[in-house]
């Protein structure tokens, strides 16, 4: 299985893969379709750990220099489920791959940050903006949500490997790896800041809008 991966992974990510452990987890690992995710099925975990999310085609004017590429994929984003337990000591949350995995396949842009990013990057291209639903303290893209899905179906991947405490690996991943649409704690890629603006910008239009009654409608798909 490692001398099989490695064979289909750009250069940069070959070497990488081949003196870190922690990158060999999140890239041994086949990612998947939307309908393999999030079907009947699924072979998604009920635990904790790591999800990496992989694109055929890059999303609006994302810069993908340096990024992992693997069987004409690029890594874009990774994630965890669940966070970090607060130092008040209270509960972890109880949150699972599986489930974080499906918000970001199925929700919408209020409850995914992953989503929030492409939706933005899309919007020009997909034709829905980010708007104010409901009480007005809510933000998605209404029933673009549903075109928004539809693109992540044709174009979006995801792997996963389990772990007990993903937010130490992610950390240690944001060091190793490029991650343009990470942006919390991701110094380590250039365009990760001007993700940020790119969102801040769409939430300042947003207020600037009237608010609109919640469609309802999600990112089901189809």
């Amino acid at each position: 299985m490692f001398i099989a991966v490695t064979q289909q992974l750009d250069q940069r990510a070959s070497d990488i893969y081949e003196v870190d452990v922690d990158v060999q987890g999140i890239l041994s690992n086949e990612p998947v379709r939307r309908d393999v995710a999030v079907g009947r099925g699924t072979p998604v975990p009920k635990e904790g750990g790591v999800y990496a999310w992989w694109f055929d085609e890059l999303p609006g004017e994302v810069e993908a220099s340096g990024c992992i590429q693997r069987d004409g994929l690029t890594l874009l984003y990774v994630g965890i489920s669940p966070k970090a337990p607060p130092k008040t000591g209270t509960l972890v949350s109880s949150q699972t791959l599986r489930s974080r995995i499906t918000t970001h396949y199925a929700g919408n842009a209020e409850g995914s940050t992953l989503r929030l990013s492409l939706g933005c990057l899309l919007a020009p291209t997909l034709g829905f903006e980010l708007r104010r639903f409901g009480s007005g303290t809510r933000m998605h893209f209404g029933e673009g949500e549903r075109e928004l899905s539809r693109w992540m179906h044709e174009h979006a991947r995801v792997s996963w490997i389990a772990d007990d405490a993903p937010w130490e690996l992610e950390s240690r991943l944001f060091g190793k790896l490029v991650l343009p649409l990470n942006i919390s704690g991701n110094a380590n890629c250039r365009f990760a800041a001007r993700m940020s603006v790119i969102r801040s910008d769409a939430r300042t239009r947003a207020r600037a809008l009237p608010v609109l009654a919640n469609p309802g409608v999600g990112g089901r798909y189809p």
